[in-house]
């Protein structure tokens, strides 16, 4: 089973497995003597599991939500609408009371776009403020993010400018493709200090990956 994860995860371990399991996101069978048999469908779920952390950053609690409405037949494309490209004001409150709404609004963490609406980034991010309030972690708390984001952006911004600036046809798509990788870059770099500063305050047991 992990060999089959490896190949697409690297990072995967055991340990993410058996967390996984105590969080209810996989359920695999179990031999007379007690060993986990995993199943086609298990590691498929698992599959699910770690690309919707890797790519789409959605928290466990969400992607359980997802897992549970599939497991009690809920068509593909209602679970789709999890991560809608635009919801109105009305459906983003069905996932987060007004006021954490409003305070994600006054921190910047998201805004509403043309006629009020919101895209999908701002969804996501709606769930994962959701999740960490489980935490005690309210969105007046977030504002650091929303700062050192804007300093990322205007980095990947300043890096790029001279390339959309180019006569060259292809500059646009060379420059586009610069912040598709940029951005993927200061995630990854933004979560490894994040780790290391854990470890380094000896907070948990932040793996370093």
């Amino acid at each position: 089973m992990l060999a089959q994860l490896r190949s697409e995860f690297p990072d995967v371990t055991i340990s993410k497995i058996r967390f996984l399991e105590s969080e209810g996101l996989v359920r695999p069978a179990r031999t007379a003597s007690g060993y986990r048999q995993f199943s086609t469908a298990d590691v498929e779920r698992l599959r699910y599991v770690l690309a919707a952390q890797r790519d789409r950053y959605l928290p466990l609690k969400v992607i359980k939500e997802q897992l549970d409405a599939a497991d009690q037949g809920v068509p593909q494309r209602a679970l789709r609408a999890v991560d809608p490209t635009h919801v109105t004001r009305e459906e983003l409150l069905a996932r987060v009371s007004p006021g954490v709404l409003a305070e994600l609004e006054r921190s910047g963490l998201i805004r509403p776009g043309p006629g009020g609406s919101y895209d999908g980034e701002a969804v996501r991010i709606a769930a994962t403020v959701r999740a960490m309030a489980e935490f005690g972690v309210e969105a007046r708390h977030l504002r650091a993010f929303r700062t050192a984001a804007d300093r990322e952006v205007a980095l990947v911004e300043q890096v790029v400018a001279p390339l959309y600036r180019q006569r060259d046809p292809q500059a646009r798509a060379r420059a586009d493709e610069a912040v598709r990788e940029l951005s993927a870059l200061a995630v990854t770099l933004h979560a490894l200090l994040v780790k290391a500063g854990l470890r380094e305050a000896g907070i948990g047991r932040v793996s370093p990956r």
